[in-house]
């Protein structure tokens, strides 16, 4: 298979450039070695050869442990930083080794909290600014004043370049877009074939409205689209057996990130996984165009109805 390479786009007027695919780091973990430094290192240098520069990270990924090993990867190599985006989130707190004394798991996007996870998030890479904070979930105790207050300062101290949210409704989204000083670059939402949730509830029109792009997590719905224990995904798995031969034998994954990518709103999906061939493999989506017949086609399979 030819590899291609990924384009870049701006995700907002006001926002950084991004590679079209984002490198997600939730499960980096998982792979014990190839979460080693070196290790590390080549995998960056291998993404950044296909063109995919954006990583996107969390304070609370591998129970607060993934952002030290990115920052062990980047210390190893002093060039690495400049060849990326690094997009990191803060907001949500559970009990951990670093926290025993936490029974509960809970939300904080306080100014007082967001300061000091980005200023964490800024030591445990090594870093000395972050290019997008995303407040990882909406906090229903923390009023949008305050919210944007810390997000206000981090802008101002020159910390993060770009705030963003991440899973906020549209009418969250509306409210601190009024507080912050800077626009909103962008949303990270849940969107795939089997997780339609932002096309009926405003979220990927309010980004359109905005001109911004969100990024969309779980773009295989986790794993189930792929799998034989899901009657959606088995449904868009055969109808993708159909279309596989009109598209360059494209496999499930490679239409799947295509129909999110063709929506309006532009989405960025975040990849998941921790092998440099489903990479490979996903960045061969970019450039599949799906016809409207067969985007709808994906829609209707998935659903397991005619549209309305």
């Amino acid at each position: 298979m030819a590899t291609t390479m990924i384009g870049r786009t701006r995700i907002s007027a006001q926002g950084p450039e991004c590679s079209a695919l984002v490198y997600g780091t939730w499960r980096l973990l998982d792979d014990a070695a190839g979460a080693e430094p070196a290790a590390l290192v080549e995998r960056f240098h291998q993404l950044i050869d296909l063109g995919v520069t954006t990583i996107d990270t969390a304070e609370i990924y591998g129970r607060y442990m993934v952002e030290r090993a990115i920052g062990a990867a980047l210390a190893l190599d002093k060039g690495l930083r400049a060849k990326l985006e690094i997009v990191t989130k803060a907001g949500i707190y559970v009990p951990n080794a670093f926290h025993p004394e936490r029974k509960v798991a809970f939300y904080n996007a306080s100014a007082a909290r967001l300061i000091k996870s980005a200023e964490k998030s800024l030591r445990l890479m090594g870093i000395d600014h972050i290019d997008v904070l995303l407040v990882h979930r909406p906090d229903w105790l923390t009023d949008a004043d305050d919210t944007a207050d810390g997000l206000n300062r981090l802008l101002r101290d020159g910390k993060i370049r770009s705030a963003g949210v991440s899973n906020y409704s549209v009418h969250q989204y509306e409210l601190l877009s009024t507080r912050v000083d800077a626009p909103l670059v962008t949303n990270q939402i849940q969107f795939s074939l089997l997780h339609m949730d932002p096309m009926f509830d405003g979220t990927a029109d309010q980004c359109q409205r905005h001109r911004v792009r969100p990024m969309a997590w779980s773009p295989l719905a986790q794993g189930r689209l792929l799998r034989d224990d899901n009657e959606a995904a088995v449904r868009v798995q055969q109808l993708c057996a159909e279309l596989s031969p009109k598209y360059g034998d494209a496999t499930v994954d490679q239409l799947a990130y295509a129909w999110i990518m063709a929506h309006p709103s532009r989405p960025l999906p975040v990849l998941g996984s921790n092998k440099i061939e489903r990479v490979l493999s996903a960045a061969r989506a970019t450039d599949i165009v799906l016809e409207r017949e067969d985007w709808y086609a994906l829609w209707t399979a998935a659903q397991g109805r005619r549209i309305p």
